[in-house]
């Protein structure tokens, strides 16, 4: 079985180490230690709130003695570049017979000193972000003729939930029989369900096209319900164009919002917008093509107590008439029970 060391130095936290926290949770039985000087001697649970013991250590040095089979690049800093000073622990990784797994927009792979190094030890390099020649076309339209209903996360804001809303509610279908895919759109999402592409790494003109690839090719393996990660923020002046493009090339049959109640601007100090108003935008981009809707929304509680979750889930239901619920702590199934009610009337 593989056995992850997860790098997140100076980072790992709820908000600033996705793809190690993502890991954590849906690969529970992979990580066994974090690397996070700032944070050793701790355990997930402790600094996440969630994990269970996975210890944090100090230095890879640390992380060895765990016999780790691979070195997960846990986060991804402000435009997915490689930090310099890690390059010295990635080789000194591969040097103790570490695959190395990289969601960087820095291509790992393409690096000539990094590939003779992996050579030399017989270890390979996984960059989730390299996108294959395949993937860079236009979108077609193909929604019109497709069989299979598909579900997008949208946000308030980025680094909002997206995709663990969209997991926990792709796994209540699961659980239910529906015959159901899930495809990641971000390293994260990637490494946990084994396919997808990450859209912020490809050219502008191909965003829509590379996702409605993924999403015609699972339509012909058969499911019914294609559940997409969300990606950015339609209203984020930073990632607003790969939201656009993921929107565009998934054509949604149905939406969930993903909010933080507790967040009110975004990392441009900028406020974050009425609800009912981006929840109307969102569905008028789409409705100018087709009809769609945004039938619940999932809520991020990061700072907040479970009654306060609560609380603030009756505030937003209130406000948008809509089921509002924190999935990762409550489950997806009022979500999932909104989406089967709103598609099965389509």
């Amino acid at each position: 079985m593989r056995r992850i060391l997860a790098l997140a130095e100076g980072r790992f936290s709820p908000l600033k180490s996705k793809t190690a926290n993502g890991a954590i949770v849906y690969l529970p039985n992979e990580v066994v230690a974090v690397v996070d000087s700032t944070k050793a001697g701790k355990t997930a649970q402790e600094v996440l709130g969630y994990g269970g013991n996975i210890p944090v250590v100090a230095s890879l040095e640390e992380g060895f003695a765990f016999h780790p089979t691979d070195l997960l690049i846990g986060i991804a800093p402000t435009g997915g570049r490689l930090p310099e000073v890690w390059r010295e622990w990635i080789k000194t990784a591969m040097r103790n017979k570490l695959n190395i797994l990289s969601g960087l927009h820095t291509i790992l792979s393409d690096d000539e000193e990094l590939v003779q190094i992996a050579k030399e030890n017989n270890v390979t390099i996984t960059d989730w972000r390299k996108v294959p020649i395949e993937y860079e076309v236009v979108s077609k339209g193909n929604y019109r003729t497709r069989r299979a209903k598909t579900i997008l996360t949208v946000g308030a804001d980025c680094n909002i939930g997206k995709m663990t809303t969209m997991l926990e509610v792709y796994k209540v279908f699961r659980k239910r029989g529906l015959n159901s895919d899930f495809i990641g759109t971000g390293q994260t999402g990637i490494m946990i369900s084994g396919k997808g592409i990450a859209v912020d790494a490809i050219i502008s003109d191909y965003i829509a096209g590379s996702i409605e690839k993924c999403i015609d090719s699972s339509n012909a393996e058969g499911y019914d319900y294609i559940f997409v990660e969300g990606q950015g923020a339609l209203t984020h002046q930073g990632y607003s164009g790969v939201t656009l493009g993921l929107m565009h090339g998934t054509m949604p049959d149905a939406m969930i919002m993903c909010v933080q109640p507790t967040r009110t601007h975004d990392d441009y100090g900028l406020p974050i917008p009425d609800l009912n108003r981006l929840i109307r935008l969102h569905e008028e981009v789409i409705n100018i093509f087709r009809p769609t809707k945004v039938v619940g929304i999932g809520i991020n509680s990061v700072g907040l107590t479970d009654e306060q979750s609560k609380v603030e889930a009756k505030k937003i239901e209130d406000n948008t008439g809509l089921p509002a619920i924190d999935a990762f702590r409550f489950g997806g199934e009022k979500l999932a029970d909104a989406l089967i009610q709103y598609l099965g009337r389509k």
